[in-house]
C-alpha cells in the first residue's frame, strides 16, 4: 500500500537538468511529454519504446537507452521516474535513485518513492496542483478537471498584472510588506479582467495597494 504520509508541495525547475524515465509505454509517454514541456533533458531507458516516444527520440528531443534498466543509468540524474508495468524493475529504480540522492516517482512496486506527481492545472503563470498523497491519482485528475471550469484564462492574466505591479513597486523602492494584497485582489480586479478592461484592473490594483500601504 502506498504511504499516506503527507508530502511537501513544490514546483520543480527542471530546465536543462537530466531526468531519467525508465519505461517506454503509455505512462512513460505522458511523463516524457510533461518533462519536455518543463524544459528537462530527458533520457528514456527501456528495451522497447512506444511510437510517440520513439518519434521524439528520432527527432532528437529525447535520449534513449534501448535495453533493460541498470542502476548506473541514474548517475547524474536530478529526477527519475519508474514507469514500467514490472514492480521489480520499479523497485530497482527506486532503490538506485535513493542511493544516489535522486528524487524518484514509481508507478507500481513495493519500494516507497520519494516523489508523488500531482495533477496540475495551468493558466499562464498560475499553477494549481492537486494531490492525494499518492493514494488515488484518478481523484486528483477528476478534481483538476472540475477546477478547470472555475479557473479560466483570466487568472493567468491576473498573475501577470500582479507580478507587473510587484516588480514596479520594487523598482521604485516602494514598500511591499505593508500592502494588503489580499484586499486588493478582492476588489473587483478579476471582474475587470473578464470584461477585457485591463487598464481598469491595473489601476484598481495600484490604487488599492497604495491606499493599504499608507
Amino acid at each position: 500500500m502506498i504511504s499516506a504520509r503527507r508530502g511537501f508541495p513544490v514546483s520543480l525547475v527542471l530546465g536543462e537538468r537530466r531526468v531519467v524515465v525508465v519505461g517506454g509505454g503509455r505512462v512513460a509517454s505522458r511523463r516524457v511529454a510533461d518533462l519536455l514541456e518543463a524544459g528537462a533533458r530527458v533520457t528514456v531507458v527501456a528495451p522497447r519504446l512506444s511510437p510517440s516516444v520513439d518519434h521524439l527520440v528520432r527527432e532528437g528531443k529525447v535520449g534513449a537507452t534501448r535495453r533493460p534498466f541498470r542502476a548506473g543509468d541514474l548517475d547524474g540524474a536530478w529526477l527519475a521516474f519508474a514507469a514500467t508495468d514490472d514492480p521489480e524493475v520499479n523497485r530497482a529504480v527506486v532503490e538506485a535513485a535513493e542511493s544516489r540522492h535522486c528524487f524518484v516517482s514509481s508507478a507500481t512496486g513495493g519500494a516507497e518513492p520519494s516523489l508523488r506527481p500531482m495533477s496540475a492545472l495551468r493558466r499562464g503563470g498560475l499553477e494549481v496542483a492537486v494531490g492525494t498523497s499518492g493514494r488515488s491519482p484518478a481523484v486528483a485528475a477528476w478534481l483538476r478537471r472540475r477546477l478547470e471550469l472555475d479557473i479560466g484564462p483570466e487568472y493567468g492574466v491576473l498573475v501577470d498584472l500582479a507580478a507587473e505591479e510587484r516588480e514596479r513597486r520594487l523598482a521604485l523602492g516602494e514598500p511591499g510588506e505593508g500592502c494588503d494584497w489580499q484586499a486588493a485582489l478582492d476588489s473587483g480586479i478579476l471582474e475587470a479582467i473578464r470584461a477585457g478592461d485591463l487598464e481598469r484592473a491595473r489601476g484598481e490594483l495600484r490604487t488599492c495597494l497604495s491606499s493599504s500601504s499608507g
